[in-house]
């Protein structure tokens, strides 16, 4: 293994880059509402948001290979072995998961659809040991993924009311999203052979221009743009390219079980931030939320403590 396999194979290395991730995340969710709204996208075109969803991975896309150009100092441009993995990966994770994610969103409550969301590490991790079996399925995983969706289902249900109503444009295209995203990290998981930033900038591109293209055809669009829409736009394009990217590495490097544990924390830092960016300092910081950051910090640590000794039940 070299140096940098070995880095970022090391927990400590791999908890900090994992919640960069997800506190970059936990951002966009504010901030693509500051967008909705300096760009005058009503709440339910769902169609235009596409678009606006496209527009931000097409760009984010770019960056990544352009961050990928300067570093290698050279033109880097996706081959035959790469397409062979961005095309996958962008169907499940861009267009897959964020076309029904949308539509989900719109026909279901915040709550509700936080909880779903929440299951998709969960799966993520089920997948990789039941269905594709690159690792097992020990006491300590399975702990792990209940205190750690536990932790989303807390921090969902503050202040609020949670009715069990299921409709498959609401909650069913969501739960789809999410089988989407645990798909989406199998793929990013097998192509170990390629590299992940050229891999993550190739499958934004094409998944942005495809997304673009479906809202496009919905009757999306984007009439009222202004300097603090683009600004916005800019920025969770860059969210998307380096969050995703710092992911895609990790799940090169790693078992998924170690790095989808941490996608926990990503429901707890939207709560927050959009908490934060509202105003609503008390929805923030109150028992609830450390009850909800505790069962999630706690469930990480499960999954990545290391035995004492061979004679341990995992």
């Amino acid at each position: 293994m070299t140096q940098k396999q070995n880095i970022l194979t090391k927990t400590g290395i791999v908890a900090l880059l994992a919640c960069v991730c997800c506190v970059l995340w936990g951002s966009a969710i504010p901030v693509i509402k500051t967008g909705y709204n300096l760009m005058q996208v009503d709440s339910a075109d769902t169609a235009s948001q596409i678009v606006f969803a496209g527009i931000r991975f097409t760009l984010a896309g770019i960056l990544v290979l352009i961050f990928a150009s300067v570093r290698e100092r050279k033109i880097m441009l996706p081959n035959r072995e790469i397409l062979k993995y961005a095309v996958p990966v962008c169907l499940a994770q861009t267009v897959g998961q964020y076309f029904f994610f949308y539509i989900g969103v719109a026909h279901t409550s915040g709550v509700k659809g936080g909880i779903i969301t929440g299951l998709g590490n969960f799966i993520a991790i089920l997948m990789s040991c039941l269905i594709v079996r690159n690792e097992k399925l020990t006491g300590r995983k399975l702990t792990g993924c209940i205190l750690g969706f536990a932790g989303v289902v807390v921090i969902n249900l503050l202040g609020n009311s949670l009715d069990f109503g299921f409709t498959m444009m609401g909650e069913g295209f969501v739960l789809i999203s999410q089988l989407a995203y645990a798909t989406s990290t199998m793929i990013n998981y097998y192509s170990k052979k390629v590299s992940p930033v050229i891999l993550s900038g190739t499958q934004f591109f094409i998944g942005g221009i495809v997304l673009f293209l479906i809202g496009n055809a919905m009757g999306g669009h984007l009439d009222h743009v202004t300097v603090g829409g683009i600004t916005v736009v800019l920025y969770l394009a860059l969210v998307s390219a380096v969050a995703y990217t710092l992911w895609s590495v990790l799940l090169a490097y790693n078992d998924v079980s170690k790095v989808a544990i941490f996608g926990f924390v990503n429901p707890l830092c939207s709560v927050i931030l959009s908490a934060l960016v509202l105003g609503e300092i008390k929805q923030a910081f109150n028992i609830g939320s450390l009850i909800a950051l505790a069962l999630v910090c706690v469930g990480i640590y499960i999954v990545n403590a290391k035995k004492n000794n061979k004679s341990n039940v995992e």
